[in-house]
């Protein structure tokens, strides 16, 4: 009876270990809204961090919502001539109080900075534009009763993007957030990762990239910033792992995961947008939000069924 003793004493183990590793990443998270401008609504990443929850911890019922807008900032600044002089930059704090309002949620995952500094060498008044449009969305998110995670803006690239100077006006955005950190902010750093990745590639390959246009980060950077954010939030199981096919490939039904939440984010991010509100002209309507929640819905049931199919051998992740 001994060995079986032992036995059943680690298995307890085990699953005490499992419990409590499946809500020490965001714990006690229930809805969590992602903020941002184009990179964001892209969703990418967005996409990734939730596939990523759904094959590590199934049991936990998590609501993503991307709620990026393009163009927009957070610093309410714009170009003159923006969009060819058709409409100014959308400000977050036009509609921030909308969307926290009728999103209620627990957690708030912000990134902004790629637009803020209007693609022009570092001013004064532009940082102070920026850091005050941070601080007064700290402040709407706490009096939400929620809790905010900021991500530093990601890396513009000089050789491929228009914007002279404008690469160290994001080092210097992406350095005073971290430095938030001694006073309390969480900070998850996607700047200086994607920095690294640029400048290491580019010696070996001249005509290496991780956005074509120098803004917009194609699915490499996009795997960059989810694998960022992750490993700041706790999770330790793929710190090798080079790209989001390679992730979901530790559960058996991980790549049928990941586009399943591909298609659900797809389907209720224009909703969520057109319900809550905006000024970004040009924008698609996407479906009625209680009718995109309905079909996301159905999705939700075939991604839950798929997380519980697992390989004969597996055990948990």
């Amino acid at each position: 009876m001994k060995p079986f003793r032992q036995l059943c004493l680690l298995l307890i183990a085990c699953l005490a270990v499992h419990a409590r590793g499946a809500d020490e990443l965001l714990p006690g998270a229930r809805r969590i809204l992602f903020l941002g401008d184009s990179i964001t609504h892209s969703g990418q990443y967005v996409e990734v961090i939730e596939a990523y929850f759904a094959t590590r911890f199934p049991e936990r019922t998590i609501e993503f919502l991307n709620l990026g807008l393009p163009s927009e900032t957070v610093s309410g600044l714009s170009e003159d001539g923006h969009a060819g002089g058709s409409f100014p930059r959308p400000d977050l704090h036009e509609r921030l109080a909308r969307v926290l309002e009728k999103t209620k949620p627990d957690t708030v995952l912000a990134c902004y900075g790629m637009n803020d500094g209007i693609y022009l060498p570092f001013a004064p008044e532009r940082f102070a534009a920026f850091s005050n449009g941070l601080v007064r969305l700290r402040q709407a998110v706490a009096a939400a009763g929620a809790k905010i995670l900021h991500v530093t803006p990601p890396v513009f690239d000089e050789v491929k993007g228009k914007g002279p100077g404008y690469a160290n006006t994001l080092d210097r955005y992406s350095e005073w957030m971290m430095a938030q950190r001694a006073t309390g902010w969480e900070v998850a750093d996607i700047h200086t990762p994607m920095s690294r990745v640029l400048s290491e590639r580019r010696k070996t390959d001249p005509k290496f990239y991780l956005a074509g246009d120098g803004v917009h980060a194609g699915e490499l950077g996009h795997w960059i910033m989810a694998k960022q954010i992750l490993l700041h939030l706790g999770a330790k199981d793929f710190a090798t792992t080079e790209s989001a096919a390679e992730m979901v490939t530790q559960h058996p039904q991980g790549a049928q995961i990941l586009k399943l939440v591909q298609q659900k984010q797809r389907l209720l991010k224009d909703a969520w947008l057109t319900d809550t509100g905006h000024k970004r002209p040009g924008m698609s309507k996407g479906l009625p939000l209680g009718e995109a929640r309905t079909k996301a819905a159905v999705l939700d049931v075939q991604i839950r069924t798929l997380t519980k199919i697992r390989a004969p051998s597996a055990g948990n992740p």
